[in-house]
């Protein structure tokens, strides 16, 4: 069969693999996003399983977090310079074997180790994945759709994880949530070698790998210390020292990448308004809505008393919010402009997260949790492709990669640092309150305090949108 070129667009049959390809693209994202969360729902249940400390456990998640936002940058380069199919087809395969060595695990450490493999495998293949994409829809209204496309499978493939990680560990085991992986990595790796050329930037070059370090080692370090201070306080010397070796390596980061020939990240390529301005927003948006996501399943668990299967259905409506959300989008934003439409889905969305706040520990999940859960569903929708969007704004065939990867890089490291800095607040909040109020109260008062504070983060998003961005994203550069 004849692979498809970025520059084909003309005949049927071209147009139905182009099709064929986005399929297969958004499947693979489907499955990277559904491995974000996973895990959430079976965790008690591996906890028991293999004996995870609380700890421990923490880093299930975390694990895949950080190295897929950790690796992004450097596999995007990677992917810019030695062909992007092949790097996808790596990532992919990678991501196969760690998902089995998951469902094998038989240690705390086993486990651990599959999760920062799979994240790995994954930094390989998503920022790979939408560098395909966009040079396969190179014009702005297709690759638009194509990006929203794409993205509402993301969002879709996030929530669904819950839902079936409920199913999966309720009615089967908790390894199936990993086994699930195999047939889409078998599917995609025959198939997109048939369909899609190889494409690269140019010749070869040196790749910046302590650039890569630094970039992975700062937010490591940074999650471990807040995780470590949920447990041992803020003082405590241990995550006191971690967080300063978290700042001095960010700090280090950018002295290298300045003087450095070949940068892992181009400083002009952030200094680039509507880039820097959407990576902000999304760095603040991701770091509010992995939280919510995570604390939203505590409480439904934990105070509302529901079991791994409610619980996961529980959480469907995010996902029919998200999808209405992104269908108000494009209304929205050929209504009231690309900036103004972006503002009012954040602006939803923050909406949605104060009412989230306001849970007491007595309502029910149809009085209480539900409106709160479809409203900022609808606006974190209506947010989502736009961000995407400005954030990929002038990208070229040279730098299709990095633009992707800086992208997906910021909301993995925005969602792993939003979840370890309003856990650890959650938890000493809730900390505090035990022994005055009873343990039900305790944690819905802690559920509440982090979610005001995931609603400011949104609403600091929506300032910076209004204040700094243009109203178009065609600006360029």
């Amino acid at each position: 069969m004849t692979s498809i070129s970025t520059a084909e667009s003309g005949s049927g049959a071209d147009e139905a693999r182009r099709r064929a390809v986005l399929i297969v693209l958004c499947l693979v994202q489907f499955m990277l996003n559904l491995d974000d969360n996973v895990v959430s729902v079976a965790l008690p249940t591996v906890r028991d399983d293999l004996g995870f400390t609380t700890a421990g456990l923490a880093w299930v998640v975390n694990g895949y977090i950080l190295a897929f936002g950790g690796f992004l940058l450097l596999f995007g380069r990677v992917a810019d310079l030695l062909g992007r199919r092949r790097v996808f087809l790596s990532g992919v395969a990678l991501f196969g074997v760690a998902s089995v060595l998951c469902a094998l695990a038989q240690e705390p450490w086993q486990l651990v180790a599959g999760r920062f493999i799979q994240g790995t495998g994954a930094a390989m293949a998503s920022p790979a994945a939408l560098a395909l994409l966009t040079l396969l829809y190179p014009g702005a209204g297709e690759r638009a759709k194509a990006i929203g496309i794409w993205g509402a499978t993301a969002a879709v493939g996030a929530t669904s994880g819950l839902v079936i990680s409920g199913a999966l560990t309720g009615f089967a085991s908790w390894r199936w949530i990993f086994l699930i992986n195999v047939p889409v990595v078998v599917v995609a790796s025959v198939l997109l070698p048939r369909w899609v050329a190889e494409s690269r930037s140019g010749p070869r070059t040196r790749v910046d790998v302590v650039g890569a370090a630094l970039i992975t080692g700062a937010p490591v370090l940074l999650v471990y210390g807040l995780l470590r201070a949920s447990e041992t306080g803020w003082g405590e010397r241990g995550s006191t020292m971690a967080m300063i070796a978290a700042v001095l390596l960010a700090v280090v980061f950018v002295i290298v990448e300045r003087r450095t020939d070949e940068p892992l990240v181009p400083l002009s390529f952030l200094a680039f308004r509507p880039r820097a301005v959407a990576n902000g927003a999304t760095l603040l948006f991701s770091a509010a809505f992995y939280a919510m996501a995570f604390l939203l399943m505590l409480h439904l668990q934990t105070v509302l008393g529901y079991g791994p299967f409610i619980a996961g259905l529980a959480y469907l409506p995010f996902g029919a919010g998200i999808l209405a959300g992104m269908w108000v989008s494009s209304r929205a934003v050929n209504r009231l402009g690309e900036r103004a439409g972006l503002v009012t889905g954040l602006l939803v969305s923050a909406v949605g997260l104060v009412l989230m706040s306001g849970i007491d520990g007595h309502d029910s999940y149809a009085s209480g949790v539900l409106p709160a859960l479809l409203v900022t569903s609808i606006g974190c929708g209506m947010s989502l492709p736009a961000l995407a969007v400005t954030a990929l704004t002038g990208t070229t065939e040279d730098n299709a990669g990095i633009g992707s990867a800086v992208l997906s890089s910021v909301q993995q490291l925005g969602g792993a640092l939003g979840l370890a800095i309003l856990v650890t607040l959650a938890t000493r909040r809730g900390d505090s309150s035990a022994g005055s109020i009873d343990a039900r109260q305790a944690a819905t008062q802690a559920f509440s305090y982090a979610l005001t504070i995931a609603a400011a983060l949104v609403g600091l998003a929506a300032v910076l949108i209004a204040t700094m961005l243009r109203n178009h994203t065609r600006e360029t550069e």
